[in-house]
């Protein structure tokens, strides 16, 4: 059978060349070294090289044709090749292809489909697989034909890239919409059922902001045209009302599940733990432990009880939670405690480390119930030094929670227990100690921030309880206590911990407790930040050679982790973790903790700045804590940190010195807040 293509086209020949990425049918007029001057079905004239030619030229005719006659011949069989496009199944053509051969010519195709082809035949094959992308590959003059796993990616690919056509025509137009709505006031545009949940989702990415995600490259292209705000996605998303005015973007960007819910996808293992831990049972020690928190706390993993012995000794034996008996760590349920890092306590709520089940339940030491514990027996002097601690993992039933406040009244009036009492002695001298030993203590206002009604309608409050130094004294200085020799106890096994460290050195006259606003400033400049190590070192502030996190283990990943390492030493004689694969994990914890971390400073200050905004004509008392060029200003009952030019405050401006200032022009998502007005108190 003779091949109806031309192999080398001259003057009357029809050929196809690639324009505008597509076939585009053409008319020989003047051929010279390979090289080709054509008119197109366009009735355009081009220029073009033989290698810009398909490999399926012909039929060729008279050379003598005038133009009205080429163009005649040129519609015919373009209106023939089109009409046999519409006869030809590329999945059918690849269905026959496939396995049989790697590569082959249009002309082969259409073989499959016609007997002895024609040339536009052969033509319109050519087309349909140039077309189809996904199941064969063009490479001049054949094609070659893809394997099944290849068509299948393709295909994915192609309709994912449809759909963002469709989410970019549609989004575009919405997004645009709903700025508008949102500058001028007016109502937000209704969205095509069908494209809800894809735009919301793009919104979501935006929001995060994660550049792998594939929606966050449709939210950078759909922006376009936007004004370039800073959060943008979650001012749109708010005028769409799929999230609520003051919605916590953060949560999102660093990856935290607010809530309980998050727990529901871990319920085998949460079952698994409960029935173990029912079979780890055994009867309490019978040591009336006592916890003192907050009225509201619910999760308590720490206990104490003290006793004095005949020789004027004291004995301190802290009791704290043990939520890592039967811990798998590097489990799924593991990780996704280990991302959680730490609970979180914002002025909105307050979201658990643990599922609540465990974290509120099952492992807190609540009163009455037998729990299991990890408990470090002192023996210590009255005037505050150690003599001995020895650790223990067994069971314990407190004999009462209570509270803070509670305990400060019966001290104050004489009628507290005599192991408060004790404890409420020891310390002070605990804290005398440190002092000693040159620690830097900060004795600032604890405001607490209260949320009234929701959404736009959320009011803000500042207000400040009953203070509590001796109750809280008494606890902060024995969980620092348990944490440090807890610390040298494991350090002097080479059982592997992780260590708050903070390599700084005060002057000498930063030691000591320090209340003034403009003297706290002054010592906390002279601190640096405490970072997470595998070897002890000193934390300067707290004056300790050893401080290893782990009285809180409800609360922190880390201090978990350290409760892991103690107690399995305690009950098996080994760690769970060695020293090679802790230093392994110290990276991504630390970026967790520091994530969250992030959260739990940003929110509280942003709630600050919405109460400021809602009283924009009221003034506040601050104290100048810097005379600098840039005059920074403490707000104590507030607890912030202000800073305006000098000119606000006039010529005579000293360390301590008072003023009453307002504050404006304010937007807590930005965290931009100024002082607009100072007066002298």
């Amino acid at each position: 059978m003779t091949s109806p293509i031309v192999r080398c086209p001259s003057i009357g020949c029809i050929v196809e060349l690639m324009h505008s990425n597509k076939p585009l049918l053409a008319w020989v007029l003047e051929e010279q070294n390979n090289r080709f001057r054509v008119l197109t079905i366009n009735r355009r004239e081009m220029k073009l090289p033989a290698a810009r030619l398909l490999p399926w030229s012909g039929p060729a005719a008279s050379a003598d044709l005038n133009r009205e006659e080429i163009m005649e011949r040129l519609r015919s069989h373009e209106e023939r090749r089109v009409q046999l496009i519409s006869e030809i199944d590329p999945a059918e053509i690849w269905n026959f292809s496939q396995g049989e051969v790697e590569r082959a010519s249009s002309e082969w195709f259409a073989g499959l489909l016609w007997n002895e082809p024609d040339i536009d035949q052969i033509a319109a094959m050519g087309r349909v697989l140039l077309e189809h992308k996904s199941h064969f590959k063009f490479t001049s003059p054949d094609f070659e034909v893809f394997p099944e796993e290849v068509v299948e990616k393709r295909l994915r690919e192609q309709a994912i890239r449809e759909e963002r056509e469709k989410i970019a025509a549609v989004g575009q137009k919405f997004f645009q919409a709903l700025w508008n709505a949102r500058t001028k006031s007016l109502p937000a545009p209704k969205c095509e059922e069908e494209m809800v949940q894809k735009l919301r989702d793009v919104l979501f990415a935006g929001m995060v902001e994660n550049s792998s995600d594939p929606d966050f490259s449709i939210w950078n292209s759909l922006k376009k045209g936007l004004p370039d705000t800073p959060h943008l996605a979650l001012l749109l998303a708010q005028t769409w009302g799929i999230v609520p005015a003051h919605y916590n973007v953060q949560l999102l960007q660093e990856g935290y599940d607010w809530g309980d819910e998050w727990g529901a996808e871990y319920a085998e293992d949460i079952a698994d733990l409960k029935e173990k831990f029912a079979q780890e049972e055994r009867e309490p020690e019978a040591t009336p432990f006592v916890s003192i928190d907050s009225a509201s706390t619910r999760d308590i993993d720490d206990a104490f009880y003290i006793t004095q012995l005949e020789d004027g000794t004291l004995r301190l034996q802290v009791a704290l939670a043990c939520p890592c008996l039967n811990w798998e760590f590097e489990s799924r349920f593991d990780r996704a405690i280990r991302d959680r890092a730490s609970s979180l306590y914002l002025p909105e709520g307050t979201s658990h480390m643990l599922p609540e089940t465990l974290g509120l339940g099952l492992y807190s030491l609540l009163e009455g119930e037998a729990r299991p514990a990890l408990i470090a027996d002192f023996l210590i002097k009255p005037t505050g030094e150690v003599m001995s601690m020895t650790p223990r993992h067994a069971w314990v039933r407190l004999a009462s929670n209570t509270t803070y406040e509670t305990v400060e009244a019966a001290l104050e009036d004489g009628t507290a227990a005599k192991h408060f009492v004790l404890a409420a002695e020891l310390g002070k001298a605990l804290r005398d100690q440190r002092i000693a030993a040159g620690a830097v203590i900060l004795q600032r206002p604890d405001p607490k921030i209260v949320l009234e009604g929701e959404g736009d309608d959320t009011r803000v409050s500042i207000v400040h309880h009953a203070e509590t130094p001796k109750a809280q004294l008494l606890v902060s200085e024995f969980m620092i206590l348990a944490n440090s020799a807890l610390g040298h106890w494991a350090n002097e096994r080479s059982i592997p911990l992780l260590y708050r460290t903070q390599d700084v050195t005060f002057p000498g006259d930063a030691v000591g407790i320090w209340e003034a606003p403009e003297e706290t400033y002054r010592v906390v400049r002279h601190m640096a930040p405490t970072c997470l190590e595998v070897e002890p070192k000193r934390h300067a502030t707290l004056a300790v050679t050893a401080y290893s996190p782990i009285t809180s283990p409800l609360r922190r990943y880390v201090d978990l982790l350290n409760m892991s390492q103690v107690t399995t030493y305690l009950r098996n004689d080994a760690p769970d973790i060695d020293a090679e694969r802790l230093l392994r994990m110290v990276p991504l914890i630390v970026a967790r903790v520091e994530a969250v971390g992030r959260l739990q400073r940003y929110r509280p200050r942003y709630w600050k700045l919405v109460y400021f905004s809602q009283r924009k004509h009221e003034f506040f008392s601050s104290v100048v804590v810097d005379d600098g060029p840039l005059v920074t200003v403490a707000l104590p009952q507030e607890q912030l940190y202000l800073r305006a030019p000098q000119r606000l405050f006039g010529e005579k401006i000293y360390p301590g010195q008072h003023f009453a200032i307002r504050l404006n022009k304010i937007n807590p998502l930005l965290n931009e807040i100024r002082i607009v007005e100072a007066l002298e108190e």
